[in-house]
């Protein structure tokens, strides 16, 4: 038999490709709806183990969070931001301060923060992180002659040492930051008795002896607990070995859910589940089409600041009320000649996401203005600014904090005047603060904000 050659020994390179697209394959199968959405709904059982076990309510850390949690059980939303917790980039932010949840905690003694993570990690760095300076700083801002509650906790097996030492050498900075927003303390104090203290929940956690600590321990007698509960089972290697379980299954639905959202999974869950993969796309077409964006945005307008009111398009009137200036922002778009409809009702074209978030920089001279002189000729004595969007979450916040800025003064009173003066990243960071404040659940993002700082510095260009 003839010895083998160095061609028998090496793979060709067509078969080198065809096992590298065989692989592929077998990832892209097992990542599919189907096993995400039994790997949610395995996720979503343990944090109702935790629930039932620990005895507090359940809050979303949007936007994974509520893909795991029953809307009957969803006590309330927030929003901590991973990348506030990456190494070396930490951040208390003044964008999305979460304060809506003190009374929560003040009420039950503590919650429940549910988010999960992607594959190998222990804690998504919201938990480990992000959360825990939140704690600290509020502490620092409510409790300042309370120092023994001033330390920063974290996960041990998570946080090194040397990562908890610089985030909390920052805390200063970021407690500083908090009090440069001006925001009334006294209901924030009403609500919390004791300090908060996180706390971190996994699937290879003991339950029993957590719950046993809750209920009469040092920790619960000194303080309410912020439950961090990651729903995801780590995995350490691939999920080829999981059985089609995918840790962090709800994260990146741009991705994979082909429009599905949290509330629609929930309603119609036991449908997703039986429908072959081949037919779900078409399937969770036709029920978004069905519901529209369920849970996305307000059925009523808010207030946010005095005489300026946000929601979402599904809210729009019939009719505009006397002494109403109404805004409305379509998901489509429309040249800019066309959208005044009257003198109190402007229909803003700019499409949708993030080219319209960029696209509003462009439109906020317009808006303003319109607003401005809606505001100077209205006889009416309690004048409304009404502004309304596909969510309420997001454009609209933009919006009504240009117009909070830009049309009134730092005492909430109309301007009699042109503006003399550019804004400061300060004062705008102010406003925004009294605007997240009274409305905890709106999710401005980056590029909005960014659009509204550019409009109101560089207002002379």
């Amino acid at each position: 038999m003839a010895a083998p050659t160095l061609a028998d020994v090496i793979f060709p390179e067509q078969a080198n490709h065809n096992f590298s697209r065989i692989l592929s394959d077998l990832k892209r199968s097992n990542l599919s709806i189907t096993n995400r959405l039994k790997s949610i709904l395995q996720d979503a059982t343990f944090v109702d183990q935790v629930a039932d076990t620990l005895n507090l309510p359940l809050v979303a850390n949007e936007r994974c969070g509520s893909w795991y949690i029953s809307p009957e059980r969803k006590a309330g939303s927030a929003y901590f931001k991973s990348t506030d917790g990456h190494t070396g980039q930490w951040k208390f932010s003044t964008r999305r301060l979460n304060l809506h949840l003190l009374e929560l905690i003040g009420r039950n003694s503590g919650c429940i923060i549910v988010d999960s993570t992607r594959r190998g990690k222990r804690h998504p760095d919201a938990l480990s992180k992000t959360v825990p300076t939140w704690c600290s700083v509020l502490n620092r801002v409510l409790f300042p002659g309370d120092p023994s509650c001033h330390e920063l906790f974290v996960p041990p097996n998570t946080v090194s040492d040397s990562e908890a030492s610089q985030i909390s050498a920052r805390l200063p900075e970021f407690v500083s930051s908090f009090l440069a927003l001006a925001i009334d303390l006294a209901p924030l104090r009403e609500h919390l008795k004791k300090p908060l203290r996180p706390l971190w929940v996994t699937h290879d956690d003991d339950l029993s002896l957590i719950a046993e600590g809750l209920s009469g321990g040092e920790i619960s007698q000194r303080f309410h607990s912020v439950v961090c509960c990651t729903s995801s089972r780590r995995v350490a290697g691939t999920e080829l070995s999981e059985g089609g379980y995918i840790q962090g299954a709800g994260d990146d639905t741009e991705n994979w859910a082909h429009g599905l959202t949290a509330p629609i999974w929930w309603k119609h869950k036991d449908k997703l589940l039986e429908t072959p993969e081949g037919d779900l796309p078409e399937l969770i077409q036709n029920l978004v089409l069905m519901e529209g964006p369920a849970g996305d945005g307000p059925k009523e307008v808010r207030k946010v600041a005095p005489g300026i009111f946000v929601g979402a398009l599904k809210a729009v009137p019939a009719t505009i009320p006397g002494g109403t200036c109404l805004i409305t922002v379509q998901p489509k778009l429309t040249d800019k000649s066309s959208w005044v409809k009257s003198p109190s009702y402007l229909e803003v074209g700019i499409g949708k996401n993030k080219n319209a978030s960029r696209l509003l920089r462009d439109a906020l001279p317009q808006i303003c203005e319109f607003v401005s002189r809606f505001l100077e000729k209205s006889d009416a004595v309690e004048k409304k600014i009404v502004v309304l969007c596909e969510t309420g979450k997001d454009l609209s916040i933009g919006i009504a904090l240009a117009i909070y800025c830009w049309c009134f003064d730092s005492l909430g009173k109309v301007r009699t005047e042109e503006v003399k003066e550019g804004f400061n990243k300060t004062a705008i960071r102010v406003k925004l603060g009294h605007i997240m404040t009274a409305v905890p659940d709106a999710n401005p993002n980056r590029a909005t904000l960014q659009s509204v700082n550019s409009f109101l510095m560089d207002w002379r260009k």
